[in-house]
């Protein structure tokens, strides 16, 4: 027989609680202190409405039935006595109530938080290794929102599976028992308002779930907007667009307000469907027993309990049917953190992956595109069929328009993403049979916007070699020309950097990344060009540094200005993703092919860039 489709929605929204409730099993020895403290806390339950029985039927009823009561205990059965009793238990089930309850908040909240940051962290992790191209379809706000926000999924579903169903399940179990001691049938009475309530969560649960998807997304768009505005500030006061961003983030509020709103609204709505069934019920409970109580066939105190015990169980009740709204509610976040984490969109180790051999003198730095195809959308290639050979310590340049595909070539040496077809290979290995993390200690970036972290400089210098001792962060220092500025900085290098190295000048930015990539000592060099916006004499500081840089090492140049790449070995010019011209600066000149129709056109217009 074929599962339904609801049966399959119910397996896979199971499937995907299980994968989050695991978070939680990993703390299973808390677990059991937790278990313990909620069915103490259950019992307790049963007991709560007795110190009013007591009042009632003993202190202010029939002293007689109070002589059996508190014969036992040696107490004398009179009322003030009695009254006593009922005042003292009543407190003292309070304190008990109050104690137990607190310190299964305090265990649960040390859980809850401790699984929350594991998924994050999970989270994160898998968001470092997914590749470009997963990230250039999302913005950075929306996956800070999945890695600070739906996260916490994993604290309610924990909550909702694990606590408060099993904690409202002993409830109705232990006052359950006690009130069918007292009168099966109004037991039953009660009983009859489950199914109304089940349905009731049933039917808006999945209502909810929608709902709290939109709102979600309406979040992480904000959230994505303000990332993009605060991180532009200059370009944003350059041209005054102070009002015009507050219009849009008011159009993204409105947006997130209204799925707000319709989450409310049937939030707000799903509490009146219970609450009225709730009263029903109640409604009829207090009629046939008040007629038994007229009868006589039930104390006035017994039925008092009962009314307390009915409240019980229906608060018992709704958390139990309650909770499926909750978990309902809970899979929107859910979803966003599965489709983080089961992306495929990752460049892993291969099965077997080799570190990458140790270096020898006549083999370092041999890299090869052998008829290498890729692109960013399927039948959509950007690099067709490309063949470039580099070898050991050759510099090769790569010019060309904008969407040549320069970058894309570059980011396939240290496989931020993996060719379609064909291969790359370095000291005669493919990338794809090295581990990662071997290849990419063995090439250094440095690109045209550098990037810093809010880091002491010195961290900054050691990112790709955190090993490294302050004598050879200062060499590297020294050797990128970067030392005089930073000995003249207040904490020298122990000064701590602004976001992206905004503290500093683009010049010293550049010199900090170059520094880092001389201490990395790798034996392949990757160049953005990062002289394109430089003045004269800071350029001049660069340059000494890239030459000292390039010394030994095969060097990739993405070139943007011409003039720059006068000495690199060859030059590889990049039309429709194929390499159309090759050669020396002087041999692409006097071939007057492409190179030369762009050195032209960039000499006219000195400012002009040969494109990305």
């Amino acid at each position: 027989m074929t599962p339904s489709a609801s049966d399959q929605s119910s397996r896979r929204s199971l499937q995907k609680y299980a994968r989050v409730v695991r978070y939680a099993l990993a703390h299973w020895p808390k677990l059991v202190r937790i278990g313990a403290l909620t069915v103490a806390l259950s019992a307790l339950a049963a007991f709560h409405p007795w110190p009013l029985k007591i009042l009632v039927d003993y202190g202010l009823g029939d002293l007689d039935a109070a002589a059996r009561f508190v014969g036992a205990l040696g107490i004398e059965p009179t009322s003030i006595n009695l009254i006593w009793i009922a005042a003292v238990g009543a407190i003292a089930l309070f304190a008990a109530n109050a104690v137990l309850d607190a310190a299964l908040t305090l265990s649960w909240s040390a859980i809850g938080q401790r699984m929350v940051y594991d998924l994050a962290a999970d989270l994160f992790l898998q968001m470092q290794r997914l590749s470009l191209l997963f990230h250039s379809r999302r913005s950075v706000g929306d996956s800070i929102t999945r890695i600070t926000g739906d996260v916490w999924c994993v604290y309610s579903v924990s909550e909702g599976i694990l606590i408060a169903p099993v904690r409202n399940l002993l409830i109705l179990v232990s006052v359950g028992a006690v009130s069918w001691q007292l009168d099966p049938g109004l037991t039953l009475l009660t009983m009859a308002v489950a199914p109304l309530l089940a349905g009731s969560a049933m039917y808006f649960g999945e209502r909810l779930k929608g709902y709290e998807r939109q709102k979600r997304e309406a979040q992480a768009r904000i959230a994505s907007f303000l990332h993009q505005v605060l991180g532009a500030m200059p370009m944003v006061q350059a041209f005054d667009a102070g009002s015009r961003n507050l219009r849009l983030f008011g159009r993204l509020a409105q947006s997130a307000v209204r799925a707000d709103q319709r989450s409310a609204l049937v939030t707000d709505t799903y509490g009146l469907a219970n609450g009225a069934s709730l009263t029903i019920g109640m409604a009829l409970v207090l009629y046939a027993g008040g007629h038994r109580v007229l009868a006589g066939d039930l104390s006035l105190g017994s039925l008092l309990v009962f009314l307390a015990y009915l409240k019980t169980l229906e608060s018992a009740s709704r958390g139990f049917l309650t909770t499926y709204g909750k978990l309902r509610a809970a899979e929107a976040s859910i979803d966003r953190v599965m489709e983080v984490l089961d992306a495929t969109e990752t460049v892993r180790d291969a099965p077997g992956a080799q570190p990458l051999a140790p270096r020898r003198w006549d083999r370092i730095g041999h890299l090869v595109f052998d008829r290498v195809t890729f692109g960013y959308e399927p039948g959509s290639p950007v690099l067709r069929e490309l063949s470039l050979e580099l070898a050991p310590g050759e510099t090769v340049a790569l010019v060309g328009t904008t969407g040549a595909g320069k970058s894309t070539l570059a980011s396939l040496v240290p496989r931020f993403f993996d060719p379609w077809e064909g291969r790359v290979l370095l000291d005669g290995m493919d990338l794809r049979d090295l581990q990662l993390a071997s290849l990419r200690d063995e090439i250094a970036i440095v690109l045209q916007e550098p990037f810093l972290l809010p880091l002491t400089i010195a961290e900054n210098i050691a990112y790709g070699r955190q090993t490294a001792g302050r004598e050879e962060i200062v060499a590297a220092a020294v050797a990128a020309n970067a030392h005089e500025f930073i000995r003249d900085l207040p904490q020298g290098y122990d000064t701590v950097l602004g976001e992206q190295g905004a503290t500093l000048s683009g010049g010293q930015r550049q010199r900090l990344a170059i520094a880092r990539a001389l201490l990395k000592d790798a034996r392949v060099l990757i160049l953005d060009e990062p002289t394109s916006a430089l003045d004269a004499n800071t350029e001049r500081l660069v340059v000494e540094a890239f030459e000292r840089l390039m010394r030994g090492r095969t060097t990739l140049i993405i070139a943007h200005r011409l003039s720059s790449v006068r000495r690199a070995n060859r030059i590889a010019v990049l039309e429709g993703g194929r390499i159309v011209e090759i050669g020396s600066h002087a041999e692409l000149i006097a071939s007057g092919g492409r190179y030369a129709k762009l050195h032209a056109l960039q000499a006219l217009r000195p400012g002009t860039e040969a494109g990305e």
